[in-house]
């Protein structure tokens, strides 16, 4: 069988102690620069196993130093086999000779990969991890490094195995590609490069990934054949482990995106479907005291946290008007649908004449009896546009704004806890005069956020909402429409580190 070496091939040249020793300080440097990454990004917050993304971080961090460690592990050997000098590589020159494999660019061939690879005497430096073997097909003779022994769990009174022996130690899966391989390598040449899973003695499962190379004779023909075997199962566990928190990661994105797009669609199913100004009650036209009505739902800074808010104004029977706002603990699927059942009982008992105190306490026995408990505050108000007064209710929510001549203030509460807060709960109810112009603001709380609450409290400015809502009157006064009015309060709410969802519904009392 003809060669696949060319007598004319230079024989590979081993590097210089100082391009190793520079390269062995930029693997180190480099391992230490994924230490501060993973301290930096991950921190020694046990409790990030429970997020993907902080496991898909680590997991990543911890392939990346298995990586370096193999590779600095393998310079070191490869600049301690360059120490050995030409002593250890005559003594591997000769070992080839006698097992007929020591002519020409092969034996040259098999000095420079017993270098890289640390099978002279620097090969403990990885112990356990890479190993060498030379089957000789003239004497039938097997020779094993003693890391090789370790990886495999054998002895050396146990002997090598032998190339008929080996395939007994595979996983059947694997078997096929290995026999494949070795026979390709003896018969036609061809390197071996491929990895394959052993079961040692102790039960214990190992990858190994094995590099190996026909040593051929003086007429051309495979004499013996020479392999290195690197222990690679911790390196593949690690692969195994981003990939798994790879895919856990999409999963979970996925059923984010699915949930999130169903508490919209719920959301949008449930509030009002009215844009810009409405009046009621309907078709009053110029009728006195009638209401001019704008609301807007403002979402969270991010965008992916749908809440439980809601805004809602519904005629009832007689010209009346019922303004509610309210928000349900919670986010996602599980918010929107507690709160379309909130909302859809809060119209079914105004449409059934149900005052708002008493509408109130109902609402409390709805949320204390459900499966799932979850805690809610609301505003209910019930206007009557002949008289222009306001009965109204509230459960742990800020109180309407009223804004009259210019100036603002809250309306004095009723007393009221939160929803769900409280078995049997009595909620107050108050009545207050409305007059022609008057402005009435409801919002949930999740206007501003909360840090920036308390810092501007700190410097002595705006402390709250509904502080910065009240501050908001002169450009109140000065607006021709509800719909303007909301807008003002959008400009000064457009804050993009609101952690919260919120709504502002505005009514304007007609003259």
């Amino acid at each position: 069988m003809s060669s696949h070496l060319h007598a004319d091939r230079p024989s590979v040249q081993p590097p210089e102690r100082g391009t190793l020793d520079a390269l062995i300080t930029q693997t180190r440097r480099l391992r230490g620069g994924i230490d501060a990454v993973r301290r930096d990004a991950l921190g020694e917050d046990e409790d990030a196993s429970s997020d993907p993304q902080r496991r898909w971080q680590r997991a990543l961090c911890e392939l990346a130093v298995h990586h370096l460690d193999d590779l600095g592990g393998q310079l070191t050997q490869l600049r301690e086999g360059v120490d050995d000098g030409p002593a250890a590589g005559q003594a591997d020159q000769d070992a080839l000779r006698e097992h007929g494999g020591g002519h020409g660019p092969a034996a040259a061939y098999g000095d420079h990969h017993a270098a890289a690879y640390g099978t002279g005497p620097a090969a403990g430096t990885l112990v356990g991890r890479v190993g060498s073997a030379d089957w000789n097909l003239l004497t039938d003779e097997v020779t094993w490094s003693d890391e090789l022994f370790r990886i495999f769990g054998r002895t050396a009174a146990d002997g090598p195995l032998s190339l008929d022996e080996l395939p007994s130690w595979v996983w059947t899966e694997d078997q096929p590609a290995l026999m494949a391989a070795v026979t390709d390598c003896l018969v036609d040449g061809k390197p071996v490069d491929g990895e394959f899973r052993i079961v040692r003695p102790d039960g214990a499962v190992r990858t190994v990934h094995m590099m190996g190379e026909p040593l051929l004779d003086a007429d051309g023909g495979t004499a013996s054949m020479w392999a290195v075997l690197r222990d690679v199962s911790a390196l593949r566990r690690s692969e195994l482990t981003v990939r798994e928190t790879r895919a856990s990661l999409q999963h979970e994105r996925h059923l984010a995106q699915t949930e999130r797009r169903l508490a919209v669609e719920l959301q949008e199913s449930v509030l009002p479907p009215w844009r810009g100004s409405l009046r009621l009650p309907h078709g009053s036209g110029g009728h006195p005291g009638a209401l001019e009505l704008a609301a807007h739902y403002l979402p969270s800074a991010t965008g992916a946290l749908i809440g439980g808010d809601w805004y809602d104004a519904l005629e009832l029977a007689g010209g009346a008007t019922l303004l509610t706002a309210g928000d349900l603990t919670g986010h996602g699927v599980a918010a929107t649908s507690g709160m379309a059942t909130l909302l859809g009982a809060v119209r079914g008992m105004a449409v059934a004449g149900v005052q708002p105190g008493a509408l109130m306490g109902h609402l409390n026995q709805l949320l204390d009896s459900t499966a799932q408990p979850a805690l809610g505050s609301a505003v209910c108000c019930l206007y009557a546009p002949v008289t222009r007064t306001l009965t109204w209710s509230q459960a742990g929510h800020p109180a309407p704004l009223l804004f009259r001549s210019g100036v603002g203030r809250s309306l004095r509460r009723p007393d009221g806890v939160l929803l769900g807060a409280m078995s049997g709960a009595v909620y107050g109810q108050r009545v207050d005069q409305l007059e022609p112009g008057d402005l009435l603001v409801l919002h949930t709380d999740g206007l501003a956020p909360r840090s920036a609450e308390f810092e501007s409290g700190q410097a002595g400015g705006a402390r709250t909402s509904t502080d910065r809502l009240l501050a908001l009157a002169p450009r109140f006064a000065a607006a021709h429409t509800a719909q303007e009015c909301v807008r003002a309060v959008v400009e000064e709410f457009g804050d993009r580190e609101r952690e919260d969802d919120a709504c502002v519904l505005i009514a304007r009392v007609g003259d």
